[in-house]
């Protein structure tokens, strides 16, 4: 819902004054790295640059080309490198990759149910399994990490917290909770559906589209293209999404799913590891006249962006509440938009086609949650074990891994970044 773009946005935004403060900042170090760096450069240095270094002088001599291939042959380690340092290192580079034509996928999908077998193929794509993950986590009883509280912010016509977790294995995970006066659950869960609209207040959705829908369960499978910083590509998103309702509560599962239908590009990047749900319900107003004319979401998020984790966690920090307070006013668009009696989208209309489920069934779904139960403590300033390195030694190491990639300046940028970060340490 909105933490996927939270991140996106801060990363696209930075400010002017912040960022001169940082660079300020880092030029006495940053040069005291730079000697450190090259020093401990120089004395690990190993064979195969020395080798590399005479082989392109020869390959210059002879008028040869030094390619790719050249550098693979002479140095087989640095693929067994690439996989193992994060990721991150290598999606700086994204757009000096190969070349390929503007992104356009022609839709060959049927985008009705044409055959039973087909129906039943886009019905199993989020299913039962899915709404009793959600169920969990909504009752906070999913066996996970404990919620670590990271906001508690509000407007007079919202209320929004947010927290966050970090599983052993896969990126970090948030949960937030918000809480819009004057608006009914059906209005928000429309909001959120509507591809067509969420393009007049999405600014980061550069594409949308239905590649699939099934109108007898309203399960949909949409393609996102989202707009990233300048200095990696675009990601694609391939989304299967369903709704589940009992009475005026509203389970809403979006995820990742496969498609080989639609082929992988260079660019834009897609996104595999994708997961965004939320719980929609009618909640009390805080005016405290005892009328359910508020509307409460829980939302569950994950993805995995190909973008350093820590780096991610530190931008949804410093940046969350100034890109969630842009969300409200998308949704008081869309009310005035229904309001003016305009057509329903495509993708608004599916929205109302959700699967029933009785409030005895919810009932065996919270019998069958395991009764260990997480407990949700506040975020704390205190300083990991990893920042008793002395800086010097994280700054110069950063500087030394910069200068033995050779994956560009934004990426040496943010390594040097990265670095000062542990070497000084977290802000509260």
């Amino acid at each position: 819902m909105a933490l996927g773009s939270v991140l996106l946005e801060i990363l696209q935004r930075p400010t002017t004054g912040k960022l001169l403060s940082e660079l300020l900042i880092s030029v006495i170090p940053l040069w005291v790295a730079v000697a450190i760096g090259v020093l401990v450069g120089w004395v690990w240095k190993p064979k195969w640059a020395s080798n590399l270094s005479r082989e392109t002088l020869l390959d210059a001599k002879q008028g040869g080309e030094f390619s790719a291939t050249t550098l693979s042959t002479m140095i087989p380690s640095l693929n067994i490198l690439k996989f193992q340092l994060p990721s991150c290192v290598f999606w700086a580079a994204d757009d000096g990759g190969i070349q390929t034509d503007s992104f356009s996928v022609p839709r060959t999908l049927n985008s009705k149910c044409s055959s039973s077998k087909m129906e039943k193929e886009k019905s199993n794509l989020v299913m039962e399994d899915d709404l009793e993950h959600l169920c969990k986590l909504v009752e906070v009883k999913d066996g996970g990490p404990a919620w670590i509280q990271m906001m508690d912010r509000s407007t007079p016509t919202m209320n929004y917290q947010a927290w966050r977790r970090d599983p052993e294995t896969g990126p970090p995970q948030y949960r937030s909770r918000t809480v819009f006066e004057d608006a009914t659950p059906e209005m928000v869960r429309d909001f959120f559906w509507d591809d067509e609209f969420r393009a007049k207040w999405d600014d980061m959705l550069v594409h949308a589209e239905t590649l699939e829908e099934c109108p007898t369960r309203g399960t949909m499978v949409v393609q996102w293209v989202r707009k990233f910083p300048f200095f990696c590509s675009d990601r694609e998103y391939i989304i299967g999404r369903r709704i589940w309702e009992s009475g005026r509560l509203y389970y809403c599962v979006t995820k990742g799913v496969p498609c080989s239908s639609v082929p992988r590009r260079n660019k834009p990047r897609r996104v595999d590891l994708y997961y965004s749900s939320w719980c929609i319900r009618a909640v009390e107003s805080k005016r405290g006249n005892g009328e359910l004319t508020a509307c409460e979401v829980m939302l569950f998020h994950h993805e995995d962006m190909g973008i350093p984790w820590e780096i991610a966690k530190l931008g949804v920090r410093q940046g969350m509440w100034g890109a969630v307070k842009k969300l409200e006013p998308g949704l008081r668009a869309y009310q005035k938009h229904r309001a003016s009696a305009a057509p329903l989208s495509q993708s608004a209309l599916m929205a109302q086609i959700n699967t029933k489920v009785s409030e005895d069934y919810l009932g065996f779904l919270e019998t069958s949650i395991s009764d260990s139960s997480e407990i949700e403590i506040q975020e704390t300033s205190a300083k990991p074990v990893g920042h008793n390195v002395p800086k010097f030694l994280v700054i110069g190491g950063a500087v030394a891994l910069a200068c033995t990639l050779e994956r560009g300046l934004l990426t040496k940028a943010l390594i040097f970044g990265v670095a000062r970060k542990f070497a000084i340490g977290r802000r509260s």
